[in-house]
């Protein structure tokens, strides 16, 4: 299992860096079924989950008044209102999303979020390797995938999780099924596929929005752009979950390099 690290103040500026580019976690983090009040699974990163506020009430909204909307994401929402939900998050509002806002309408503000970041979620520096997965097929695909996921800066790699399970909530009501008495409940029409060609350009971006060329793909690219997304939605509880034995490999190196974060470690156990 891993280690417990609740605060980083005692640490060194070069300790707290090293412990923070780790990112691991222990995969029990990742379940969000975790029974309320159980006790919190013990993590090497002791860095709090770094989630966008505007992106989890996205998130949580559609989730909970909008999984049975046909055509999220593609159906038209109203620029006025996005861009004044916009504005109250830019300003730093405590923004209260409930059952009376539109559906489309937080969907595109989670679009334009995404494509507005000054970097994109995967950093433009790492489009090319991730992209280079696209030729690659079966385990050897998702490992290289699983080792750039861990190159991701905390805040991008905690957002981006937080959106693919997201994404896959979505997909997952894609299609019809029926209640318990029998009632047909409609999907929202929105697969992996559908899903990944929306959200992919915004998520790999190969330029910055208005840069020139921005906007300006090849096909060949648009496709790899879509199956990798595809493959980060459908395999992202995988993806993000730290073997116990590259966990133990990391300690092993740990304490040939920097056997000061070991005692630190061991000691907070």
């Amino acid at each position: 299992g891993a280690m417990s690290v609740d605060s980083i103040t005692d640490l060194s500026d070069n300790t707290s860096k090293l412990l923070e580019a780790l990112q691991l976690s222990h995969p029990h983090e990742l379940d969000p079924r975790r029974i309320p009040g159980k006790k919190k699974a013990l993590s090497l990163n002791p860095i709090t989950c770094q989630v966008p506020r505007i992106v989890d009430r996205c998130c949580t909204h559609i989730e909970t008044h909008g999984l049975q909307t046909v055509g999220i994401f593609r159906v038209g929402s109203s620029k006025k209102r996005v861009q004044q939900l916009r504005e109250e998050f830019d300003q730093g509002l405590d923004v209260f999303l409930d059952e009376h806002q539109s559906v489309h309408d937080v969907a595109a503000l989670l679009k334009e979020f995404l494509r507005d970041m000054p970097d994109s979620l995967i950093p433009r520096e790492l489009y090319g390797a991730f992209l280079s997965t696209a030729a690659m097929e079966g385990p050897a695909q998702l490992d290289a995938l699983q080792l750039l996921l861990f190159l991701l800066p905390p805040c991008h790699s905690d957002t981006l999780h937080r959106l693919l399970r997201f994404l896959g909530e979505v997909a997952r009501h894609a299609e019809h099924s029926w209640d318990p008495d029998g009632r047909e409940i409609p999907g929202n029409k929105m697969t992996v596929s559908n899903l990944a060609t929306v959200f992919g350009p915004n998520i790999l971006q190969k330029e910055k929005p208005g840069e020139k060329d921005a906007g300006g793909l090849n096909f060949e690219d648009s496709a790899a752009i879509i199956l990798v997304l595809q493959r980060l939605i459908e395999h992202h509880q995988a993806l993000f979950m730290v073997s116990p034995e590259m966990q133990c490999d990391v300690l092993r190196r740990l304490f040939q390099t920097d056997p000061d974060v070991i005692d630190y470690l061991l000691r907070r156990k």
